[in-house]
C-alpha cells in the first residue's frame, strides 16, 4: 500500500498516477480498434470512462465499509442497542479534519502560497513543559501566530501517534521546518526549595533519541532539532525582559564543539545579565544561567553529547534557554502569543547549513535526480569536447584529401591516391549516414551528413576527368578501331564480343541507370591494365576500386554521366547487329528449350495415370499428356534447361544494341526471364492436362446391376481408378513447388497406402504454393484433408466416395430384394414425394464437387462426379415414370374422363359439366389433382403462384410431358379464378353501351336481369352461378324497325358461358380487368356490353374448357431414356 509520504514521496504517486494513466492512453489507442473505438472522441470518453471504473474501484472498499457501517448503525439504533441520537456525545474530529482545518486557515490568512510564507513547527516534549512554553498546544493540537505554526508531537515517552502524523504528512510537501524539543531537564538553577533537579540520565536520552527517530520515521522526514531548554523563574509579569537566548550549531557537531559554543554565551550572558539587573535585580535569568554554564556546563553538555552520537547522531541545530512564558496564552483557539524567544529558530530554519536541513526519509528522488543532472551535463560536455576535436578532425583530413586530389600540378600517381583516400572517407562517411556515427562524434556536433553533402560535388568534379573522361576516352578509341575494320576484315567475328562489352561499358557511363558496378569494374580493368602516367602496378592495384567506386555512385548521381557520342554509338551498334545476327527472342529460346526435352520422356496415357487399376471400365480417352509436361520432365530437365538458356541469353542486353528505352529495367534481369519461360512452360503444362481430363468419358451402363459393378470399382479405394488418378494429380499438381522430389512424394503416398490401419490412400500432403496453384489448386483442395478428421465438414474426395459407398449399398439392396422393380418404384417415388434419399443427395454432393472445380474443370468434374450418380438415378427413374403414368392415369385421367367426357364445355353438346363435381377436381388445396401433385410429385414439382414448375435438381433425368404441364397451369390458373373458395363462383358487373339503330337490350343471367333503353348506362353486379330454380342466360333486343327479337336463350348452369362463347371479345382500353363484349345480330344490329370482373379475366377464363383434353401421361418416358448421353457430350443444361 503506497501511503502519501513513504518512500515514493507525494510526486512519487503522482508519478506512478500519470504513468497508469499514460499506459491506459496508449493501450486505448493502440489496441482500441479491436473495439471499434476509432475516432479521438470515442478515446477520450473510453479513456474517461476507464479512468472513472478504476476510480471506482479504487473506492469500492471504502464505500462498501461505509455503505456497512451505515447499515449496522440503523439496524442498531432500530434493535434499541444503540441511542438513536448519539450528538450527545463529543467525538474526537479525525485527524485529517483537523489537517484539512489548518490548510484552510492558512489559505485564508497567507494566500495560496502559504507554504511558502509560513514556518511550521513540531513540539515535542512532556505536557507540563510544553504547556509552559505554550499554553493550550497539546489540547488544541495547533497554533499559529506571525507566520509561525506550531503543531504537537507528542510526549517523547508516549507511544507515537501514527495517525496524527500520517495526517500531517499531507499538509504540504514538506510537512515541517522543523522539531523542538522542549524539556526542563536542562535546569539547573536552584528551584524554590533550594534543590536542583536531577539531571537528564543517558537512558533517558537514549529513549528520547529513540522517539525523536520514530517520530522522523512516521512523519517520512528527518527535521532539524531544537532543544528548548525552559528554566522555572520568577513568575513576574512587569517589566520582565525576554530576548532570545540560545546557540546555533553547525552541521557535523560534537560535544567539545557545544562545549566551546557554550563557553562563548556564557560571556555574552554575564554582560548582558549584569546590565538586566543593574535595572531590575529581579531578572536574574542570564547570570544564573551564565553561572551554570560555567560552573557546571556538563549539565548541559553531556546530554545532549547523546543526541550526537557518531554512530546515530540526529541533525541537532540549535539549543535554546528560556524561562516559562508568561502571557503566551491567548483566548482564541489555534492562536497563541510569539515573542522575541521565538525569532531564532523560524529565521534559522531558511539558513541552515546542508547536513541540518530537512531530509526526506529513503530514497531521495530530487537530490538523485540533481546529482544524475548533473553527471549528464558534465558528460555530455565531455562527450561535445571529444566529438568537436574529432568532427575537427576528420574534416581537415578531407580538406587535406581534396586539395592534393584536385591539384593538377600533382602527378597522376599523387592524384589517384588522394581520390582513393577521399573514396574511402566517402564510403565511411556514407555507411555512418546509414547505420549512425560513432559515439565520439555525436554530442550534438556530428558533421557527418553535412561533410558527406559537401564532399560528393566535389568527388565528382575531380573524379570526372581522372576516371569517367579517361575511361570514355579509351573506350572511344577502341570502339573507333573496331569500327574501321574492313568489312573483310577476320577481326571483326574475333572482336565482336568484346567490341559489345566494350559498348555496353561506354553507355553504361551515359546511362547511369544501366551501370554495373561490379561488372564495370572488373571488365574495364581487363581492357585497361595500362595507364600512362601511372606505374602499371599501382593503377593494377588502385583502379578496380576507383572505378567500383565511382561507377556505383553514378546511378545516384545522373548528373556526372558521359555526354554521348550518338553516332560512334549507332555505328557501332550497326555493326554489332550484322555481325550477330537476329537477336535471340523469348519466343525462340521457349521453343529451343523445349526441343531439348520433347523427347526425352514418353507420353502419359490413362493407364499409366491409374497404375494397375482396370479404368476402362469406368472412363477411357485416347489423349495423352506429352511428355515434356510432367513433373519429372519439370525436375530432371526443363528447369536446367531454363537455366541454361537464361545463363547463355543475350537478351538482357537488348539495351546495349537498342535505341528503345525499356520502361522497366528489371525486364532484362535474367530472373526475370526465368520467371517468364517458367510461366510459358507451366500455362502449357496445365493445358495439356486439363485437355487431357476434360477429354475423359464416362462408360454407359445399360443395367442397374452394370451401374452398380461402376460404383463398386469406384469407391474402392484400393482398386479405384478414380483414387490412382487423383493420386497422379496430386503429384503432378504439385510440380514446380519447392521442398519435397517426386520420390518423396511417392513413398508417402505408398506409406499412407499400405502401412496404416485406416489409412487416406489419397495424398493430403500440404506443401508450398506452386506455380500450378491457379489451375491444380481446386483438385489439391479435393484431395487435401487437413482439418483434424472431419471430411464431411467441406468438399472433400473421400467424403464423395463414402457417399458412393452408401449409394452402392442401397442399390444392391434394391436389386437384392424379392421385387426389385418394385424396390425401384418405391426408391424413386420417395424422391418424387420430396423425401431425400442417399442418392439424390450423393448426385447433389458430385454436382457441387464439379460446380467447385471450376469452369476449366467442367469436362472433368462432370465425368467422374456427375455422370456416374446420374446414370444411376436414370436407371431407377425410368420404371419409376412409368409406374407414376399408369398412377396419373388410374387416379386421375380415367375418373375425369368418366365424369366430363362428351359434356360441355369440353364437348359442344347440350349435357353440361357439373360444377361441384368439377370443384372437387379443381380446388387448389383438397382438389383431386392438386393433392395428387402434392403426394406423388412433391419432390420434382412444385408450384411457383399459379404455375407448376419442375425441380431442376430432383427432376434431372425425368422429361415432363409438356402437354401435362400446359395442361396443369391452365387448371391452376382457372381455380384461382373460378374456384377460388372452393366451389365455382364468380361476381362481376356488366354495363350496356349503345349501338347504332338498337333501342333497348335485355340480359338475363340465371334470373338476374339488365334492362337498358339508351339511358346514362350503369354498372350491375351479376354472380354466377345464381341461387335460382331455372339457370340459364338470355339476350333480346328491340330495334328502331322491329318489335323484341331475341339474340339467343341457353338455358342450364353453363348458358351463361354459352353465351359468352358467341360474343367478340375485346379488352378494354386503358384497364386490364375490363372487357369489351359485342354479340351481332341477325338484322347486323350490336348489342354492346363491357365485362368488368374481379379476378383475373372472369368467366371468360372458363372459356379455355372448350374442348379441353386431359393428358394421359406426366413423363415422356422415351424421351428420358434418350435424352442424356453419358459418353459422347457433356450437356449444358436438361430440358423438360
Amino acid at each position: 500500500m503506497n501511503i502519501p509520504g513513504n518512500g515514493l514521496g507525494r510526486f512519487g504517486l503522482a508519478g506512478l498516477t500519470l504513468a497508469g494513466m499514460a499506459a491506459i492512453w496508449w493501450g486505448i489507442t493502440r489496441y482500441g480498434g479491436m473495439l471499434n473505438i476509432n475516432t479521438r472522441g470515442e478515446q477520450v470518453l473510453a479513456f474517461v470512462l476507464v479512468c472513472l471504473a478504476l476510480v471506482f474501484v479504487f473506492y469500492l472498499p471504502a464505500m462498501s465499509r461505509r455503505v456497512k457501517e451505515s447499515l449496522y448503525r440503523r439496524q442498531s439504533q432500530q434493535a434499541s442497542v444503540l441511542p438513536g441520537e448519539e450528538g450527545r456525545v463529543a467525538l474526537t474530529p479525525p485527524h485529517h479534519i483537523t489537517v484539512g482545518e489548518i490548510r484552510q486557515t492558512l489559505r485564508y490568512q497567507y494566500g495560496r502560497a502559504w507554504s511558502c510564507k509560513v514556518r511550521i513547527l513540531l513540539i515535542i516534549g512532556s505536557v507540563r513543559d510544553v504547556e509552559q512554553l505554550t499554553p493550550k498546544l497539546t489540547q488544541e493540537l495547533w497554533q499559529e501566530d506571525q507566520g509561525t505554526l506550531l503543531l504537537w508531537g507528542g510526549d517523547p515517552g508516549a507511544a507515537v501517534d501514527n495517525a496524527w502524523f500520517t495526517a500531517l504528512r499531507k499538509l504540504r510537501y514538506r510537512p515541517a521546518d522543523g522539531m523542538v524539543w522542549v524539556t526542563s531537564g536542562f535546569d539547573g538553577v536552584l528551584t524554590t526549595m533550594n534543590r536542583t533537579k536531577p539531571r537528564l540520565t543517558p537512558d533517558e536520552m537514549d529513549s528520547v533519541s529513540h522517539s525523536l527517530k520514530l517520530r522522523f520515521e512516521a512523519l517520512g522526514w528527518k527535521l532539524p532539532l531544537y532543544v528548548w531548554s525552559l528554566y522555572e523563574g520568577g513568575n513576574e509579569k512587569n517589566g520582565r525582559i525576554t530576548q532570545p537566548v540560545g546557540c546555533l550549531l553547525p552541521a557535523g557537531c560534537t560535544p567539545q564543539i557545544v562545549a566551546e559554543q557554550f563557553t562563548a554565551l556564557a560571556s555574552l550572558l554575564i554582560e548582558q545579565g549584569i546590565q538586566q539587573i543593574c535595572g531590575q535585580p529581579q531578572h536574574n535569568f542570564l547570570l544564573a544561567l551564565a553561572d551554570q554554564l560555567t560552573r557546571k556546563p556538563e549539565t548541559v553538555t553531556e546530554p545532549l553529547s547523546v543526541l550526537l552520537n557518531p554512530y546515530r547522531p540526529q541533525p541537532l541545530a540549535g539549543v535554546v534557554f528560556s524561562e516559562a512564558s508568561v502571557e503566551a496564552g491567548r483566548s482564541v483557539r489555534h492562536h497563541w502569543g510569539r515573542d522575541n524567544r521565538w525569532e531564532t529558530i523560524p529565521d534559522s530554519v531558511l539558513w541552515l547549513p546542508a547536513g541540518l536541513r530537512p531530509r526526506k526519509q529513503g530514497v531521495n528522488w530530487m537530490r538523485g535526480m540533481s546529482v544524475a543532472a548533473a553527471a549528464l551535463m558534465l558528460l555530455w560536455a565531455a562527450s561535445m569536447t571529444v566529438s568537436f576535436i574529432a568532427n575537427r578532425h576528420l574534416v581537415a583530413i578531407a580538406q587535406e584529401q581534396v586539395r592534393l586530389a584536385s591539384a593538377e600540378k600533382q602527378p597522376l600517381a599523387v592524384r589517384l591516391h588522394a581520390l582513393s583516400a577521399l573514396q574511402k572517407t566517402l564510403s565511411q562517411l556514407e555507411y555512418r549516414s546509414q547505420h549512425g556515427a560513432p559515439w565520439y562524434l555525436r554530442a550534438g556536433l556530428s558533421q557527418n551528413d553535412d561533410l558527406l553533402a559537401a564532399l560528393f560535388p566535389r568527388y565528382g568534379e575531380m573524379a570526372q576527368p581522372l576516371l569517367r573522361d579517361a575511361a570514355a576516352h579509351h573506350l572511344e578509341e577502341q570502339l573507333t578501331a573496331f569500327v574501321q575494320l574492313p568489312p573483310d576484315s577476320p577481326l571483326r567475328e574475333k572482336m565482336t564480343k568484346t567490341a559489345y562489352g566494350q559498348l555496353k561499358q561506354y553507355l553504361m557511363l551515359t546511362r547511369p541507370e544501366k551501370m554495373d558496378a561490379a561488372w564495370f569494374a572488373t571488365t574495364r580493368m581487363l581492357d585497361w591494365p595500362q595507364r600512362s602516367g601511372i606505374a602499371d602496378a599501382v593503377w593494377q592495384g588502385s583502379g578496380p576500386s576507383l572505378l567500383a567506386f565511382y561507377a556505383a555512385s553514378l546511378a545516384s548521381h545522373p548528373q556526372w554521366r558521359l555526354p554521348v557520342d550518338d553516332g560512334l554509338v549507332s555505328q557501332v551498334r550497326t555493326r554489332l547487329i550484322r555481325q550477330m545476327g537476329q537477336r535471340n527472342s523469348e519466343s525462340t529460346l521457349y521453343q529451343k528449350m523445349l526441343a531439348q526435352v520433347a523427347n526425352q520422356y514418353a507420353d502419359m496415357r490413362l493407364a499409366d495415370m491409374t497404375a494397375d487399376t482396370d479404368a476402362s471400365r469406368l472412363f477411357s480417352t485416347d489423349e495423352v499428356v506429352p511428355g515434356m509436361f510432367t513433373r519429372q520432365a519439370w525436375e530432371q530437365a526443363v528447369q536446367p534447361a531454363i537455366e541454361k538458356v537464361v545463363a547463355e541469353r543475350r537478351d538482357e542486353m537488348d539495351w546495349v544494341l537498342s535505341d528503345t528505352k525499356q520502361t522497366a529495367a528489371q525486364s532484362t534481369l535474367p530472373e526475370a526471364l526465368r520467371a517468364r519461360l517458367a510461366e510459358r512452360y507451366f500455362a502449357d503444362f496445365s493445358g495439356a492436362w486439363l485437355d487431357f481430363l476434360n477429354s475423359l468419358r464416362w462408360q454407359r451402363a445399360a443395367t442397374l446391376s452394370d451401374a452398380i459393378d461402376q460404383l463398386t470399382l469406384m469407391a474402392d479405394v484400393r482398386q479405384s481408378p478414380l483414387v490412382a488418378l487423383m493420386n497422379t494429380l496430386s503429384v503432378q499438381g504439385r510440380t514446380g513447388q519447392t521442398g519435397e522430389a517426386i520420390a518423396d512424394s511417392l513413398v508417402k503416398s505408398a506409406r499412407q497406402l499400405f502401412n496404416r490401419d485406416n489409412p487416406p490412400v489419397i495424398d493430403q500432403r500440404s506443401g508450398a504454393r506452386g506455380p500450378l496453384d491457379a489451375t491444380f489448386g481446386p483438385v489439391l483442395a479435393l484431395l487435401d484433408n487437413r482439418d483434424g478428421g472431419t471430411p464431411t465438414s467441406r468438399l472433400s474426395l473421400q467424403t464423395f466416395l463414402t457417399r458412393v459407398t452408401q449409394v452402392r449399398l442401397r442399390l444392391q439392396q434394391v436389386t437384392n430384394a424379392t421385387d426389385p422393380q418394385a424396390m425401384t418404384r418405391l426408391l424413386a417415388q420417395t424422391v418424387f414425394q420430396g423425401k431425400a434419399v442417399d442418392l439424390t443427395e450423393t448426385r447433389d454432393y458430385g454436382s457441387l464437387v464439379a460446380a467447385g472445380l471450376g469452369q476449366e474443370w467442367s469436362g472433368f468434374g462432370q465425368t467422374l462426379f456427375v455422370r456416374p450418380m446420374e446414370q444411376a438415378w436414370q436407371q431407377v427413374l425410368t420404371p419409376a415414370a412409368e409406374s407414376l403414368n399408369a398412377q396419373w392415369r388410374s387416379a386421375v385421367v380415367e375418373d375425369w374422363n368418366s365424369a366430363f367426357g362428351g359434356r360441355y364445355p369440353f364437348k359442344n353438346t347440350s349435357s353440361e359439366v357439373s360444377l361441384p363435381l368439377l370443384a372437387k377436381y379443381l380446388n387448389s388445396e383438397t382438389g383431386r389433382i392438386a393433392r395428387f401433385l402434392q403426394t406423388r410429385l412433391n419432390g420434382v414439382l412444385h408450384k411457383e403462384g399459379s404455375r407448376w414448375m419442375a425441380d431442376s435438381i430432383n427432376a434431372q433425368g425425368l422429361t415432363f410431358n409438356p402437354a401435362f404441364l400446359q395442361a396443369m397451369n391452365t387448371l391452376s390458373h382457372l381455380s384461382d379464378v373460378a374456384f377460388a373458395n372452393g366451389e365455382a363462383g364468380l361476381h362481376f358487373a356488366l354495363r350496356p353501351g349503345t349501338a347504332d339503330g338498337v333501342m333497348q337490350t335485355e340480359l338475363v343471367i340465371d334470373s338476374q336481369k339488365l334492362v337498358y333503353m339508351n339511358q346514362m348506362p350503369v354498372w350491375r353486379r351479376f354472380s354466377w352461378p345464381a341461387d335460382t330454380e331455372a339457370p340459364g342466360a338470355s339476350l333480346s333486343w328491340i330495334s328502331t324497325r322491329a318489335g323484341t327479337r331475341q339474340y339467343g336463350d341457353f338455358p342450364g348452369a353453363w348458358g351463361w358461358i354459352r353465351l359468352l362463347d358467341k360474343a367478340v371479345v375485346s379488352a378494354y382500353p386503358g384497364t386490364s380487368s375490363s372487357w369489351s363484349l359485342s354479340w351481332k345480330a341477325p338484322d347486323g344490329l350490336l348489342l354492346n356490353y363491357t365485362l368488368r370482373t374481379e379476378a383475373g379475366e372472369g368467366p371468360l377464363a372458363l372459356l379455355v374448357l372448350r374442348n379441353f383434353t386431359l393428358p394421359e401421361t406426366i413423363f415422356s418416358v422415351r424421351a428420358s431414356a434418350e435424352r442424356v448421353p453419358l459418353t459422347d457430350d457433356i450437356p449444358g443444361e436438361e430440358g423438360y
